[in-house]
């Protein structure tokens, strides 16, 4: 790949990525291939054409310039399409056959052209000339018109169905692949592949297999086909990819995607503070910035007191009760549109003072009444109920109680409700005020009761309908004052996180703003409003329940219900009641629109005043354009919209006047988005895409002072051309947050100050929340909310404009227009921007995905910045306000936990992430020229350690006394015809069953008479020669100890080999059939009922049986002995093989000379301190590696009884390990990570009922875990845990370390002193030590060690004490020099019982020379070191073991072959898995890897489908967030897909074959751009 996927290395930082994306619907048929779809964009000429008057369309949102504006950004990126890899998704889990059946085809191929030099039409891809897209196309649409969809039958039979005729296609695509292909570091090559793969298909059918062919010298086996996933034979893909599959075709299109101009070479880089780390911000030297003058605070005119004009709103409402009684006050309309009710001045005066007076004297008792003047009392009032709702706000004005209304919680857990419930808590609030029928919905308990609803305080309900209330007595008043400092009613406001607070409003602030509006409006009496805003805050509550009062208005209220039943209702309402003002949201006006057809008599000529009270949101205008455009008609008059801007803070900020008739409206602000982002307003005039329309909300309210002040920092003037918070200095604003004095002071007791730092004005300004500018004429511009800010990159972006432009995109018929949701999220020190949508429910994902692609593509085109995350969830999902907008913070909250659930999710954090580190160059290693001081390497100790020395060791073995005869060599055979005849009754071996009761054992002199016999027979039957090879196919247990003493008897070379599975013979019978060949085996050794599964019917499916070699079953063993026992002429030849499949796929056998094997006994002989009277347990697979030698070899060279437990009767009795321990009282015991993991899950909860049967582990001194992986630290400390109270002590506890060149190069000894009656036993070594180093640092090959809890720290445990002759040293794998002790390196390891090569078909000398028989560079250039593939260092400890030595920890980090090298730094696997289990509770297992430079991340989920996709951007997050990477591709699979090996080793390379092969079935496939 050219360049690096993640740098933002654009010439034109300009939308070019996602302007690669072609608009047609990905997943077409591919017959139609051919067709292509062009977006539906008007030409050039047809630009500004006029849109269709009819409101056919959906309009709520629209403007001409956006919806143009959108439509020619997306045209702009016509020229340059490119397919986008579609997200894959399960169709259902019913049919279970191959990939094909579920991912829709990829259909959207297409070329990406880069203008070279010239004109150039040729689409040459960056790093060969075949192009890319060329031949995906070719490879997925082929020739013929098959359809891959349709061919899952056919593919049952291959791995990877091709359609047809594209073989050509495809085997091209193997070789464009080869140079993507992830090849292993540095000259360190993997263990020999056994089998390469060659493509010979000229032009094959569709359902033709990819052929594999043995190599050279593999005998005569035929070619066969791939068998399924799971299998070790998938190795032709071990470092590759398989010849053809759509999941790698999407990859490559996704590749091809983010290919990116390369960055200039860096200067070398590594730092370890984590400022320099990631890439700060830089500010764009020609960003533009504000140039004018400094702003000058804004007056509005004089506030005019008339001299009618009442002292307080009580005063108000009681000259109305009682002079006008019957002048109507506010009519309720029901469902239908009928008048429901109408409130007269009088009634509601009457009402209102009943409620006072049962308020203050029947709550409580007389001594102690519950409410007193001045405490709040919550009111609770439904949508369709504005009269009870009035009546009980005036009446707690009358009391002097201060009301706090707030919505009906419908639910226990309603979104929002329980935040609500901290404001009344805080609030004090005791009582809620509600209605009859309110009453009687709320949610009751099985008593009756109301429960109290979550979060809130305990509250006593108080019905306010006169019919419950007590007649106040005849000489009762209320109190009527004039308007003073004291709080008149509460507000509640929410905040961005979702957190309310309380906005208190005073009795004067309350009449002045009625003032204030009465003025600006020209309110009088008697006037007809209709209002369809909520009564009960806001614009609503001003202007329809307080101002009206004061000037004796009549309200029509159109409740929510009504408008979603016939959305023409308040049309309607303005005609019948010939209304002069209506109060709107854009909402309203947009639904009037959808539905005016219907209706032939409207006229709205009555109105002088259409106040819009959402007028200052940006995308508000078009709806005013398109409402005036439809309604002019019908007698609406140009200059009656009047749009307002409001907060809860400042209340009304400003209102547009209405007109005199005949006057022009003012003009629009064109301004540029670029500019806007930056904080500085410049009108657009050449780029017409860009640009965000404002129309202005008017002036400066009567009696009020505004200022523009800077976002951040001392509130300072703002020049003229730029943008900050308003702030105004009125009466009419709230005082305070309740309760919250700090915020208070920073949001209603600001002091603006001029540029030269003196405060304007002595008075303070209240904060406005609302951004923009004071324009010409004095006319006020809102550009946007501080709630909706979001700065991404350092330039500010606000969330409406960015629903505006997703809103603009056509066709709108995928999701729901209200329902879309924009917020940004913090991730890697950035915000980044998530965009949610609900969906219709009959858009295909096809549909959908194109509207995402076009949603980013215009997203990035007119705000040039990068969407983040764009998800669509199933409609009618997203939480809700009470009227049916979407609850902001609520929706991000489940976002971010992960239970959004959404069907469709696109991340782009290709396109936003652009402050990650810069890529790490390597830096030259010191050579052989620097100097060399005795062990320091310029200035740092040399990384080397060693065990102890075998010659020194006093060796008290009988065996060695006796054997070793004038000199010659001990061999393992004569070891035990020696125990035969000094010892023959000692048992060496017992195996436990599944009930934990003994299946068999076995004495020296059984072992050496049955192994007598096995020789017999190998000679007789198998007429074998010395040196032949021989596989032992056994269960673990005894045959498989005696079969391999036969074979040394008879001088042959056995080989162990895992049995195949009885259920599962397709995929493990193969790995068996191939060590076979391998190995070269001319007879095959098993059991009975392992010969009849080899001949099965299921065997010659998967296998072809006829060419095994010989299979001799040893049930019935011939009576005689053999002439004469095998003796080895010489102690190098061959003792055994040890076949192993590695971690990465690869088979890998190593030879095992007569001299490695005793060497390696008597090394552990002494490590352990194993002798005849011990007793050790060991519960590993007896196959290769260490758990071979501790199962078949130990006991006999250092007498010790082995009790045998086999692993897989662990799935039986989880407890039979332990118990057998505690039986045995043993003090030794072997076993392997995933035998502790059985035990943990397996018995975590049966701790006490095993203590009760007596289970006792206090006896254990070493609890070794065999490994050849990193400790498992999190495990072993679990164990631990979990066992101590059966008396496992905590420091028992540790591991071994081997790999292929050595199956054992450390393993803790005996690590703790036991004091039975006094004794001390061995105390050769010290506890095994644990280090935190920093994983930044580990990354780029350095070791620091950091405190434990300090963040990016990774704890690593030691793997064990060196063994006894083994000698270690770290060196660079690259070039092969030595390393200081603060560098990761490669493990390279000198000892006895170093393997001495591979067993190989090919022979291939290079290679083993490499892994077997290096030199240093420079230093020690003498001896002759086994590489052993594994990165670790040494680490000079504290401790000291027996003999006073200071103690060499070795700490092994992770398998060379395994590590990813990403950006130029090099990561773990385990510690990216490790951060993407932590994210989410579903996630149980995950894996990762690299295909073409791309992280893949597999995560297995345990829960409902429906959460697999909000597993992706948590994934996405948290490995950005902790790794500094971006992930390419997340796969979210079932559990129980990811291969485990016998070791509990992950399979990554197994799994990267299954994925790219298509044989996962994942749930879900998405491709991060």
């Amino acid at each position: 790949m050219a360049g690096d996927i993640t740098q933002k290395g654009y010439e034109k930082k300009r939308s070019k990525l996602i302007g690669a994306y072609l608009p047609q619907a990905p997943g077409m048929d591919p017959s139609m291939g051919q067709e292509r779809r062009t977006p539906v964009t008007p030409s050039s000429s047809s630009r500004y054409h006029r849109r269709r008057s009819s409101g056919s369309r959906d309009e709520r949102y629209r403007s001409d310039v956006h919806t143009e504006a959108v439509q020619a950004a997306l045209a702009k990126h016509k020229e340059r399409k490119m397919a986008v890899p579609m997200p894959s998704k399960r169709r259902s889990l019913v049919v279970q056959s191959s990939m094909d059946a579920y991912t829709p085809p990829d259909t959207s191929s297409g070329s990406e052209e880069e203008d070279g030099g010239g004109g150039g039409g040729t689409s040459s891809s960056q790093e060969g000339s075949i192009s890319m897209e060329h031949w995906i196309s070719r490879a997925i649409h082929g020739t013929s018109s098959t359809t891959t969809t349709t061919s899952s039958t056919a593919s049952s039979s291959s791995s990877s169905t091709r359609s047809g005729g594209s073989g050509a296609a495809a085997g091209r695509l193997a070789d464009v692949l080869a140079q993507h292909k992830s090849t292993h570091m540095g000259n360190h090559s993997a263990p020999p592949d056994v089998t390469g793969y060659t493509n010979n298909t000229a032009n094959t059918t569709a359902t033709d297999a990819i052929q594999v062919e043995r190599a050279p010298g593999a005998g005569t086996a035929a070619q066969r086909q791939t068998p399924k996933y799971g299998n070790a034979e998938l190795m032709e893909t071990g470092d590759g990819v398989p010849v053809s599959s759509r999941v790698s075709a999407k990859i490559q299109q996704l590749v091809n995607t983010l290919k990116r101009p390369k960055r200039p070479p860096l200067r070398e880089f590594f730092v370890d503070d984590f400022e320099e780390l990631l890439e700060v911000q830089q500010p764009d030297p020609n960003q533009p910035k504000a140039e004018g003058a400094q702003m000058v605070p804004m007056r509005g005119e004089q506030l005019g007191v008339v001299t009618n004009w009442p002292p307080s709103l009580e005063a108000a409402l009681q000259r109305w009760g009682t002079i006008s009684p019957k002048a109507p006050c506010l009519t309720t309309m029901d469902t239908n549109g009928k008048p429901l009710y109408v409130l007269t001045y009088g009634k509601l005066w009457s009402r209102s003072v009943k409620v006072a007076y049962n308020l203050l004297h029947k709550l409580g008792t007389k001594q102690e009444p519950l409410v007193r003047p001045g405490d709040r009392v919550a009111l609770v009032f439904p949508n369709n109920d504005p009269a009870s709702f009035m009546t009980a706000f005036y009446g707690c004005l009358l009391a002097e109680v201060v009301p706090v209304p707030i919505e009906v919680p419908l639910t226990r857990k309603d979104a929002g409700s329980q935040q609500i419930g901290f404001l009344l808590g805080s609030c004090g609030v005791t009582v809620a005020l509600t209605s009859d029928a309110c009453h009687k919905g709320l949610p009751k308990s099985p008593t009756g009761e109301i429960p109290q609803f979550k979060g809130w305080p305990k509250v006593m309900w108080f019905v306010t309908e006169s019919k419950h209330l007590s007649k106040p007595p005849r000489d009762w008043f209320p109190h009527i004052k004039e308007a003073n400092q004291d709080t008149a009613y509460i507000e509640y406001k929410t905040c961005k996180d979702g957190s309310v607070l309380g906005v208190t409003v005073m009795r004067i602030a309350m009449l002045t703003h009625c003032q204030a509006i009465t003025q600006s409006c020209s309110y009088t009496e008697a006037e007809t409003i209709v209002n369809v805003l909520d009564f009960k805050k806001d614009v609503g509550l001003w202007h329809a329940i307080q101002t009206s009062v004061m000037n004796m208005m009549h309200v029509i209220s159109i409740p929510y219900a009504l408008m979603k039943v016939n959305p023409l209702s308040w049309i309607q309402k303005v005609c019948q009641y010939k209304a002069k003002v209506a109060c709107v949201k854009s909402r309203d006006m947009h639904w009037a629109l959808v539905a005016h057809r219907d209706q032939r008599d409207v006229n709205l000529s009555s109105l002088r005043m259409l106040v819009v009270a959402d007028g200052s949101n940006p995308w508000s205008i078009s709806s005013c354009d398109a409402f005036l455009n439809v309604f002019q008609t019908k007698g609406l008059k140009p200059e009656v919209i009047c749009p307002c801007a409001s907060s809860p803070e400042a209340l009304t900020v400003a209102i547009r006047r209405p007109l005199e008739e005949g006057t022009t409206p003012p003009g629009r602000g064109i301004l540029s988005m670029q500019g806007l982002s930056h904080g500085v307003i410049r009108v657009d005039s050449e780029e017409k895409l860009s640009v965000l329309t404002l129309q202005d909300v008017g002036s400066v309210m009567p009696g009020g002072l505004m200022c523009v002040v800077k976002l951040e920092g001392v509130p300072q003037l703002c020049k003229t051309d730029e943008i900050g918070e308003m702030c105004v200095c009125t009466v009419a604003t709230g005082t305070s947050y309740y309760g919250l004095a700090g915020m208070t002071k920073n949001t209603f007791e600001v002091f603006p100050v001029s540029n030269n730092g003196t405060p304007i004005s002595e008075f303070p300004f209240t904060r406005t929340g609302l951004l923009g500018f004071i324009g010409p004429a004095g006319l006020i511009f809102v550009a946007g909310k501080m709630d909706g800010l979001m700065v991404v990159g350092g330039r500010r972006h606000n969330a409406d404009d960015i629903v505006a432009t997703a809103l603009a995109v056509e066709p709108m018929k995928f999701v729901y227009r209200g329902r879309i949701a924009v917020f940004s999220i913090t991730v890697l020190h950035d915000e980044r921007i998530v965009v949610v949508a609900e969906q219709r429910p009959d858009s295909t994902e096809e549909d959908s995905f194109q509207w995402m692609s076009r949603v980013l593509q215009a997203i990035d085109g007119i705000h040039q910045v990068g969407v983040y995350c764009l998800a669509l969830v199933p409609s009618n999902t997203l939480p809700k306000t009470p009227l049916g907008g979407i609850h902001l913070s609520e929706t991000k909250q489940l976002f971010l936990e992960g239970a959004l659930h959404p069907c469709n999710v696109l991340m782009c954090p290709h396109t936003c992430v652009t402050n990650l580190p810069k890529p790490r160059q390597k830096q030259p290693e010191i050579g052989p020229a620097s100097v060399m001081v005795g062990n320091l390497v310029s200035g740092k100790r040399i990384a080397q350690a060693s065990g102890r020395d075998l010659g020194q060791i006093e060796d008290n073995d009988q065996a060695r006394k006796v054997c070793v005869r004038g000199g010659s060599f001990l061999f393992l055979s004569e070891v035990l015809q020696w125990r035969a005849q000094t010892t023959p009754d000692h048992v060496l071996y017992t195996l436990l069953n599944s009930r934990g009761t003994i299946a068999s054992s076995l004495t020296c002199v059984q072992l050496h008479k049955r192994a007598e016999k096995i020789a017999a027979m190998l000679a007789e039957r198998g007429h074998l020669q010395d040196g032949d090879h021989v596989a032992l196919v056994y269960p673990p247990g005894i045959d498989l100890i005696v079969a391999f003493y036969g074979c040394l008897y008879a001088g042959c070379v056995p080989i162990t080999v895992r049995p195949p599975h009885p259920q599962n013979i397709a995929t493990t019978l193969p790995t068996v059939k191939m060590i076979v060949e391998v190995s070269r085996s001319v007879c095959v050794m098993t059991t009975q009922v392992i010969t009849k599964l080899l001949r099965s019917k299921e065997a010659s499916a998967a296998v072809d049986v006829r060419t095994w070699p010989p299979v001799m079953d040893t049930d019935d063993l011939p009576k005689k002995k053999p002439p004469l026992l095998y003796k080895p002429s010489n102690p190098d030849t061959l003792a055994y093989l040890d076949f192993s499949v590695s971690t990465t796929g690869m088979l890998a056998g190593v030879k095992m000379s007569h001299t490695a094997t005793s060497a390696f006994c008597r090394s552990i002989k002494l490590q352990c301190e194993l002798y005849p009277s011990r007793e050790v347990a060991i519960c590993l697979d007896p196959y290769c590696g260490l758990g071979f030698v501790l199962w078949c070899l130990c006991s006999v060279y250092s007498g010790h009884q082995s009790i045998l437990i086999p692993p897989s009767e662990l799935e039986v009795n989880p407890a039979l390990w332990l118990s057998a321990v505690s039986q045995y009282k043993v003090r030794d015991t072997f076993c392997s990570y995933s035998v502790m993991e059985l035990c943990t899950k397996g018995l975590g909860l049966q701790t006490d009922s095993l203590k009760a049967r007596g289970l006792d582990l206090s006896r254990v001194r070493t609890c070794v875990v065999v490994a050849e992986e990193r400790p498992r630290i999190a495990l072993t400390q679990s164990f631990s845990k979990l066992f101590k109270d059966l008396g496992l002590h905590p420091r028992a506890v540790s591991t071994s370390f081997g790999c292929r060149v050595n199956l054992a190069i450390c393993l803790q000894s005996v690590v703790f002193t036991l004091s039975l009656a006094g004794v001390s036993q061995g105390t050769s070594g010290p506890d095994p030590t644990t280090v935190y180093v920093d994983m930044r640092a580990l990354r780029h090959d350095r070791v620091r060690l950091v405190e434990r809890g300090s963040p990016h720290s990774l704890p690593l445990m030691e793997s064990g004490k060196i063994l006894p002759g083994v000698r270690i040293i770290i060196a660079n794998p690259e070039t092969k020099g030595p390393m200081g002790e603060s560098h990761l390196g490669e493990i390279w390891v000198h000892s006895g019982h170093n393997a001495s090569g591979y067993f190989t078909v090919y022979g291939d000398e290079a290679l083993q020379s490499d892994h077997f028989n290096s030199r240093l560079s420079f230093g020690d250039t003498q001896t002759v070191w086994a590489r052993t593939g594994y990165l670790g260092f040494l680490r000079r400890t504290e401790l000291t073991d027996a003999s006073g030595e200071r103690h060499d920890a070795l700490y092994v980090v992770g398998a060379l072959e395994e590590a990813m090298e990403l950006r130029g730094m090099r990561y773990h696997p385990i510690d990216i898995e490790t951060s993407v289990i932590r994210t989410h509770k579903s996630i149980t297992e995950c894996a990762v890897f690299t295909w073409t430079n791309l992280l893949v991340v597999v995560v297995e989920l345990d829960g409902s489908e429906q959460e697999a996709l909000d597993l992706v951007p948590l994934v996405t997050n948290v490995v950005l967030e902790e790794h500094y990477l971006i992930v390419g591709v997340v796969v979210v699979v079932d559990i129980g897909v990811i291969p485990i090996n016998s070791r509990g080793e992950k399979q990554r390379m197994h799994l990267r074959d299954g994925f790219l092969a298509d044989q996962l079935d994942p749930i879900y496939v998405a491709y991060n751009m």
